[in-house]
């Protein structure tokens, strides 16, 4: 799987998808948490919210890109917590690599008993770059804009002849799930669950497809960096950057979070199931801190082992996956990274006032 995450299916559902109609209204419940904020993160308050984003109705049937796998829309209450302010940097990781020795996935040779089939010539370290094509592609064939660059790494993202420098406070890329996970854990945090994702990328705001709200460009403003230009070919850069951005170069959420639409996906704690979200309706009532199903299963590829993502990327495009819209999802293998794919960590409150609804 080297498209992760990428993959939208053109999809436009009446208002629900047939379910009967979820409230959208968020209840947040403002917890205090105990003790000074952790250098680098806020505090995203506790609450109930609409989860998913089939509850656009019509106004998504505009938008190319919405996956069934994101719906229905369903209520979950979650309890609060810290967030990185935003994407874990080039400069942060490499101080956890500095201080524990550690050794990405993409920096390790695949043995033959990981890649069967590869001739062993080939089973050498490296990651999934994306390339642009010379000219306008059919979207049905990832594999024609992404290829298994050799020293691809979140040392030389592009190739071993790319380096890190000037790049510090951009987002890490190339981190598999078990990357992510080794990093959060050094750093005394987790990976967020993917209903804190959602809840946390809403900042505050009821039902609308955007972080900031319904608009992409309000006021001809770019909220987010993702791509303009003709998909695969090129990158125009309207929003500023051509490819990835350093952290933080777009305005903030309602709780002060950056980059939660764009630039590049975050990997979530939760297996990925296309039907999860339908199980959780169909159980009824309000899902509590919900964790993700127990196993994994991908119809489109069911024998491989995937995690959640959420965000998009500088790669999304309403020509291809408008996955920047905040309630839909993305999908990843749990070994492979890519140079659109990083994290972002939270923390959970050690302590709280009583709650009082506002």
């Amino acid at each position: 799987m080297i498209a992760a995450g990428l993959t939208a299916v053109p999809w436009c559902a009446a208002r629900s998808g047939g379910n009967p109609p979820v409230e959208t209204r968020t209840i947040v419940i403002r917890f205090k948490p105990a003790g000074p904020a952790p250098a680098g993160m806020v505090w995203i308050p506790g609450g109930e919210f609409a989860m998913g984003s089939d509850e656009a109705g019509e106004a998504l049937c505009s938008i190319a890109g919405v996956t069934r796998d994101a719906q229905p829309v369903h209520r979950v209450f979650v309890d609060g917590f810290w967030m990185d302010r935003t994407e874990v940097t080039n400069d942060q990781f490499e101080q956890f690599v500095k201080a524990t020795g550690y050794v990405t996935v993409a920096e390790r040779v695949p043995t033959a008993a990981e890649l069967p089939g590869v001739a062993p010539e080939k089973l050498v370290a490296g990651s999934i770059v994306f390339t642009p094509t010379e000219h306008p592609v059919e979207l049905n064939d990832n594999f024609q804009w992404w290829r298994y660059q050799s020293g691809a790494s979140w040392r030389h993202p592009l190739g071993p002849d790319s380096t890190l420098k000037g790049k510090e406070k951009y987002p890490v890329v190339h981190v598999a799930y078990e990357d992510a996970v080794a990093y959060a854990r050094w750093a005394g945090k987790r990976l967020p669950t993917e209903a804190e994702w959602e809840f946390a990328a809403r900042g505050g705001l009821e039902g609308k497809l955007y972080a900031w709200g319904d608009v992409l460009k309000p006021d001809g403003r770019w909220m987010a960096n993702i791509y303009e230009g003709k998909f695969p070919v090129k990158d125009t850069g309207a929003d500023g950057f051509v490819g990835i951005a350093p952290v933080a170069r777009f305005p903030a959420n309602g709780y002060g979070l950056h980059d939660m639409a764009g630039n590049v996906w975050e990997w979530c704690s939760d297996w990925y199931r296309a039907d999860y979200y339908a199980r959780l309706a169909k159980a009824g009532g309000v899902a509590r801190n919900p964790q993700g199903p127990d196993t994994p299963f991908d119809p489109s590829e069911p024998d491989v082992n995937k995690r959640v993502h959420r965000g998009g990327s500088f790669l999304c495009t309403d020509q291809y996956c408008t996955r920047y819209m905040v309630g839909t999802r993305g999908k990843g293998e749990i070994s492979t990274g890519t140079n659109h794919l990083g994290l972002r960590c939270v923390r959970s409150a050690t302590a709280a006032s009583s709650p009082a609804p506002e």
